[in-house]
């Protein structure tokens, strides 16, 4: 991608979660327009590879191994980060994984924990640490990335959907405290993206594979926008969130869904004439799947 902005310039940002996905798109945007972006990630052959691919389109990366679920981990690498570069002006909060798709009364309590230390607990730890970086850039600015399943009900979803319900009250809550000392926090809520987020797809069949997209996209086609999202489209919000352009915005919780959680679909499509027939996929809440 090419573009004219260069937004970013001399700014440092970090990445949560940014060797895949969504934070790949986000590291690729903003390192594009002139961003310094430390990904921070706990999958070290993606995060080489996104960092070299970063690089080779004429970029700055650094990738830092961490797992946001950890203190310690989260620590270091904020601590590498400052003392290389003084300052943080932009932390991403990206990282997160789907969790199991089951009923809470089949969900293991390991799985519970897991989700939360991972998708909430990771905010948590990476905006504690990162607090005096950002403050030390004067203008810091936070994104982190909730879901539409933490704004709306969402079956067989209650780990996934409460940590993500958790990140929207945190950022609120974060926007109110650290407003007056100069950080500005936002969310972006995903819908339907095509973003294997824990690379799930790689690990099944080709068939496999290729019905759980397809079935991801027959739910995404039941949205007014009719398609799944793309990684780049997320990108872009996040890229105007974090950027001065948005420098009057804070406590916001932007859903990017391509319309979902604005119509209430009764389990119809929607045709190109404007009228609606049955859907052979029922309701569209009744196919959750990982990259929302």
């Amino acid at each position: 991608m090419t573009l004219c902005s260069r937004r970013f310039d001399e700014k440092i940002v970090i990445v949560t979660g940014g060797a895949t996905g969504i934070g790949r798109a986000v590291a690729m945007r903003l390192a594009t327009e002139g961003a310094s972006v430390v990904i921070a990630d706990v999958n070290s052959e993606f995060g080489t590879t996104t960092e070299q691919g970063v690089r080779n389109a004429g970029g700055q990366s650094q990738f830092i191994r961490c797992d946001v679920s950890r203190s310690s981990d989260v620590q270091t690498m904020v601590d590498t980060v400052m003392a290389r570069h003084g300052r943080i002006d932009v932390l991403v909060n990206n990282a997160g994984i789907p969790g199991p798709l089951v009923p809470i009364d089949q969900l293991a309590e390991a799985d519970w924990e897991r989700v939360l230390s991972i998708n909430l607990g990771g905010v948590f730890h990476c905006t504690r640490y990162a607090l005096p970086g950002l403050l030390a850039s004067g203008a810091g600015a936070m994104v982190n990335i909730a879901s539409t399943f933490g704004m709306v009900g969402a079956p067989n979803t209650p780990a996934y959907a409460a940590a993500k319900g958790g990140v929207i009250a945190l950022t609120r809550q974060l926007a109110v405290d650290l407003g007056s000392r100069g950080i500005r926090v936002n969310a972006v809520s995903p819908g339907y993206v095509d973003n294997d987020m824990d690379q799930r797809r790689d690990r099944m069949t080709p068939e496999a594979a290729a019905a759980n997209l397809a079935s991801r996209e027959a739910t995404a086609s039941l949205q007014p926008l009719g398609r799944l999202g793309d990684v780049g489209e997320i990108a872009a919000v996040i890229a105007f969130l974090a950027s001065d352009e948005a420098s009057f915005i804070t406590g916001a919780v932007v859903p990017v869904d391509g319309g979902c959680t604005a119509f209430f679909n009764l389990g119809h499509r929607q045709a190109s004439d404007g009228k609606f027939e049955d859907s052979p996929t029922g309701h569209p809440r009744l196919r959750p799947s990982s990259g929302r």
